[in-house]
């Protein structure tokens, strides 16, 4: 596929935000290229198979209120399963491996209203946070200069809800609870709908996923957009005219345009040449925005031995390099797939062997030496991919929100924001990347009809 001389609009990225752009645009009548730098289209999203099954490398679940995505998916033919949870959930904790029922574990009883106390405290604060302007609000400043870590010990939590909260920090924003700022967690999770809405399974971000993939969603718009979407064509440099259009430019060649909407994430858009520069707070932004790192590993069994043993699947650990498991299995018959989120900053520098050996090391942890003999395994590094690595969404570190948020999405002329990142509701998942696809194509649409 070649570069097009000229397009209505250039969209930078073909991951879920950057198609449905390009798909609402050209639905309104505009001439839309679409740029990707991979040999592939889906961003975040990328579906492999394990033991004939389709599993999703990137993100996975779907669940209640993400309606943009569920909507989108509708019209495409991608139909969702239940994610698999019935029976025991397990945790290992200082060394010991216990079953509970529910999203928070069976702890003691002190234990147990430590958390409570912690989930009552964190929601209270995000209801005074604005989502769509969030250093506006009457606490900001104070949540934005310190970090998640330093909040829970400023309000004495416990080891043990340092602990879990640790796991939720590592599995949603692929970072420790130091590394993430408290207004970009109360922000967050208020986009969700509250922390219940975004950890549970049933009710919750985990309810639903995709047996053929959530890639096929994004294979489905490109389908559809054809010739319009070119692949191996990562976008080195956006030029700003005097007249207010736009040239942007690949190895291959360059494209003039109306308008250009930017998706890469946050701390990527770094990798673009603006000209002339954009303003400080967009600059800093992508020096201080930094993406998350998360690395995911698949196991597959003759059959999900696990559920004879009235076990679930969900599983957390507070060792690494897995520290939280589900199941998600196409049929009780098999095969059995465990999927094991791992902690990239010990896992990744691990060559292939050596990772595989402490997967299924820490799957046998939980769910006995069965899980010591799949008949096929596969895991992916985020943060080795060569265009935008990293983990799920942006890790947002303190006092970033107060000092360049306002870089975030506001466009710069011609130049446009989308990405997970920016939306307000349901950031971090592919909920958000379409609702900021469908944003950003409005904006250019009254751009060009004005």
């Amino acid at each position: 596929m070649s570069i097009p001389a000229s397009a209505d609009v250039v969209v930078v990225g073909a991951g879920f935000a950057g198609l449905t752009a390009a798909r609402e645009l050209v639905r309104l009548g505009h001439d839309v290229a679409v740029l990707e730098g991979r040999d592939r289209v889906g961003g975040r999203s990328l579906t492999t198979m394990i033991a004939g099954a389709s599993v999703d490398l990137g993100g996975t679940f779907v669940g209640p209120t993400q309606d943009a995505v569920l909507k989108l998916a509708a019209e495409l033919d991608c139909r969702t399963v239940p994610t698999y949870s019935r029976g025991k959930n397990l945790i290992r904790w200082h060394h010991k491996v216990r079953s509970y029922r529910s999203t928070i574990p069976r702890l003691s009883v002190i234990e147990l209203l430590d958390v409570s106390r912690i989930q009552w405290r964190f929601e209270r604060l995000s209801r005074q946070v604005q989502v769509s302007e969030p250093w506006n609000g009457p606490a900001a400043r104070r949540l934005d200069q310190q970090s998640v870590e330093q909040w829970l010990r400023s309000i004495h939590a416990s080891a043990s809800t340092r602990n879990l909260m640790a796991i939720m920090a590592r599995v949603t924003w692929g970072a420790e609870p130091d590394a993430v700022s408290m207004l970009h967690a109360t922000r967050y999770v208020k986009a969700a709908g509250g922390l219940g809405r975004m950890l549970d399974v049933k009710g919750g971000a985990q309810q639903d996923r995709f047996p053929g993939g959530t890639q096929q969603i994004a294979l489905r718009m490109a389908d559809e957009l054809g010739e319009r979407v070119v692949l191996g064509a990562a976008v080195l440099r956006i030029e700003r005219r005097p007249d207010g259009t736009v040239v942007v430019g690949c190895a291959a060649g360059q494209v003039s345009a109306r308008a250009v909407i930017v998706t890469t994430a946050p701390q990527h858009r770094a990798d673009i040449e603006f000209d002339p520069p954009l303003p400080k707070p967009y600059v800093d932004l992508a020096q201080h925005w930094p993406q998350g790192s998360l690395s995911k590993a698949y196991a597959a069994y003759d059959r999900p031995f696990w559920r004879a043993g009235g076990y679930s699947g969900e599983a957390l650990s507070d060792e690494g390099p897995v520290f939280i498991t589900f199941d998600v299995s196409p049929a009780d018959e098999g095969p059995g797939i465990l999927l094991g989120f791992t902690d990239a900053r010990s896992f990744d520098p691990l060559p292939a062997h050596q990772r595989r050996a402490q997967v299924l090391s820490g799957f046998a942890a939980l769910f006995g030496d069965a899980a010591l003999h799949p008949i096929d395994y596969v895991d992916h590094r985020w943060g080795a991919d060569q265009f935008a690595p990293g983990g799920p969404t942006a890790a947002v570190p303190p006092k970033a929100w107060s000092n360049y948020g306002t870089g975030l999405r506001k466009p710069v002329d011609a130049i446009h924001w989308a990405g997970t990142e920016t939306a307000d509701v349901w950031t971090g998942f592919f909920d958000g990347a379409v609702r900021s696809g469908q944003r950003a194509a409005a904006e250019v649409a009254e751009l060009l009809t004005s």
